[in-house]
């Protein structure tokens, strides 16, 4: 194979910068390389190239030049170098290689920990007579076995090769993660005897995926019942472990996101499903805004974390124990406690449950004037402020800066009345006593927020989804102020589907007909809400996939996180370097990007 070798100088230069932070702002490629035989690329076109839209635009371009894809090698940071090695892979709607610069970010981020990447052009435009993807899967399909066929040579394990790309470099990794056993071309040579299956893939705004959008956008959101994923990607025996990432307002529907992590749920294969509110198909940030730095760091840190979560990278540390982590009140405040209900006119009373009460956590010094209010869940037997689903987000936001309400609400179950009623008229009857306090206390009283975990978190969805409608009939006048809130975080949350009841999800909430449960309203003050959920979950993470779903369907942008091998419970114990360690950073991620934490 020929080799365009850039230079021993230049060599030595990427392997100086690689420690800890380039010379130049990005990493520079040390070899390029041919990934076909001469004169046996497969269907061969005279109107494709093999060319980065910036080799493109520069003076002098010869398209002669640029027919056959090649990949660029890029070496690991030697400081901390693992045995992994990744295939990045641009977008452009098969029409071009535009998402180059976007993907730098993304290499250097690699390369800095210690990765080997190898960078793939492809031929574009959309070859003709063929499916739209055709010629890049084959490409893909090869640059995988001559990677593969590279190291020992370069130092990785031929088993740990993973991929990323942009929309249609998405869709094209989705082919290598699926399809690995399905040829996309006829072998040309030794190299083909080599498999090109993937360990993980990190697909990035994902397009061409659903049926109505096959090589456009999606013409219906991705939302129909009749939408189905693409039959090109056919999930067969070799497909791997995924970590998927797309905007809320993607054109190419982040519902074949959605999809594609039910399918792979289905098949047991851990994966993460990352959905950001507000955020479009360069769900990165927008250039010419000047944030795609920031958002590029974002997403590859829940890159990182679940490469991390996985130990693909060998690099998996030791649990922590939350409460350790959070182990005092020190940002603490002013303190205050008091009872929910008058005496005497408590809707629902019954003589074996607990008095419920809430506690308002002033911070020592106020940042914002918005309020969280945090309550744990017990399956609604038991509940308590002042444990794990409860305390340390207290006290992290109190170190923000801003005013927790805990509360305690009304357990065990009611007999007679559904298992939330009497906990549902508590926290609406909290809300309703908060706001009517805020504006004494220096806060917004429209910007109050609720968060539960578990049985709390279903308890949560009623709160965000059903403030119109009453738990209780009013006993004074704090009744009639409103029960809404401008955001929710449900963690976890259980009993949102009808294969759950009151056990796990049978089914996982994988199938058709586990629907969302009909108490959820989803009325016209339904708020924006963040879902966290752990992967393993009995109760499963398809309860959040779902409640996400009906959220877009209505217009209403909210978040998404679930966390691969993690749980019922995942932040008790976790390891640093995870997302069921910084799963609290998502939280202020969002009311910052949503305005709500604004002083």
């Amino acid at each position: 194979m020929k080799r365009i070798v850039i230079g021993f100088v230049a060599v030595v230069a990427v392997l100086a910068e690689a420690s800890f932070g380039p010379l130049n702002p990005s990493a520079r490629p040390y070899e390029r390389e041919y990934i076909w035989p001469e004169g046996k690329m497969p269907h061969a076109q005279p109107q494709q190239i093999a060319a980065k839209t910036g080799e493109v635009k520069q003076p002098g371009f010869k398209a002669d030049d640029f027919r056959r894809p090649y990949i660029e090698w890029f070496a690991p940071n030697p400081e901390c170098r693992t045995d992994l090695c990744v295939l990045v892979v641009s977008g452009g709607g098969f029409n071009c290689c535009c998402d180059a610069e976007r993907l730098q970010p993304a290499i250097d981020r690699f390369v800095k920990a210690g990765y080997t990447v190898a960078n793939l052009t492809y031929r574009t435009p959309r070859p003709q007579g063929l499916p739209v993807h055709q010629s890049a899967w084959e490409d893909a399909q090869r640059a995988v076995r001559v990677v593969r066929s590279q190291a020992a040579k370069r130092g990785f394990d031929p088993k740990k090769i993973g991929a990323t790309g942009i929309s249609a470099g998405s869709k094209t990794i989705l082919l290598l993660a699926t399809s690995s056993l399905t040829p996309a071309y006829a072998p040309v040579d030794e190299i083909d005897r080599l498999p090109c299956n993937l360990l993980f893939a990190i697909p990035q705004a994902p397009a061409y995926v659903l049926t109505d959008g096959d090589g456009t956008p999606n013409t219906r959101d991705g939302d129909s019942p009749d939408v189905k994923i693409v039959p090109d990607l056919k999930f067969d025996a070799q497909t791997c472990s995924m970590c998927l990432f797309q905007g809320g307002i993607d054109d190419y529907s982040p519902n074949g996101s959605t999809q594609i992590y039910r399918q792979l749920r289905r098949m047991k294969i851990p994966a993460e499903l990352h959905l950001f509110a507000d955020l479009w198909h360069g769900f990165h940030g927008d250039m010419n805004k000047g944030d795609d730095a920031a958002a590029n760091d974002h997403w590859f840190t829940r890159a990182e974390e679940y490469i991390r979560q996985m130990n693909f990278d060998g690099r998996l540390g030791k649990e922590v124990d939350l409460m350790t982590r959070f182990p005092d009140d020190s940002a603490r405040g002013a303190y205050e406690k008091e009872e929910l209900w008058p005496k005497g006119r408590m809707p629902n009373a019954q003589a074996h449950q607990c008095v419920p009460y809430l506690e308002w956590h002033m911070p020592k010094e106020l940042k914002t004037k918005a309020i969280q209010i945090i309550y744990s869940g017990g399956s609604y037997q038991g509940n308590g402020p002042d444990g794990h689903e409860v305390a340390p987000a207290r006290r992290y936001l109190n170190a923000k800066g801003m005013t927790v309400v805990t509360m305690k609400y009304r357990t065990p179950r009611p007999n007679g009345l559904m298992k939330h009623v009497t906990a549902w008229q508590d926290l609406q009857r909290a809300i309703r006593i908060v706001r009517s306090k805020a504006k004494a206390k220096g806060l917004d009283p429209d910007r109050i927020g609720i968060m539960g975990s578990s049985a709390g978190g279903h308890l949560t969805l009623m709160g965000a989804t059903s403030s119109r409608h009453r738990s209780y009939w009013p006993i004074d006048n704090l009744d009639k102020i409103s029960c809404s809130v401008q955001w929710a975080v449900a963690i976890y949350p259980a009993y949102a589907l009808t294969d759950g009841g009151e056990k796990p999800n049978v089914g996982g909430g994988n199938a058709d007909d586990a629907r969302l449960v009909p108490e959820f309203s989803f009325d016209l003050s339904t708020c924006p809400i963040l879902f966290i959920h752990g992967d393993a979950d009995g109760w499963a993470a398809m309860n959040s996939v779902k409640c996400w779903e009906q959220l877009r369907r209505m217009g209403i942008q909210g978040d998404l996180h679930t966390l691969a091998t993690r749980n019922h419970c995942f932040q008790f114990k976790a390891a640093p370097g995870t997302g069921s360690y910084t799963w609290l950073d998502r939280i202020w991620e969002f009311m910052n990007h949503k305005g709500y934490n604004r002083p």
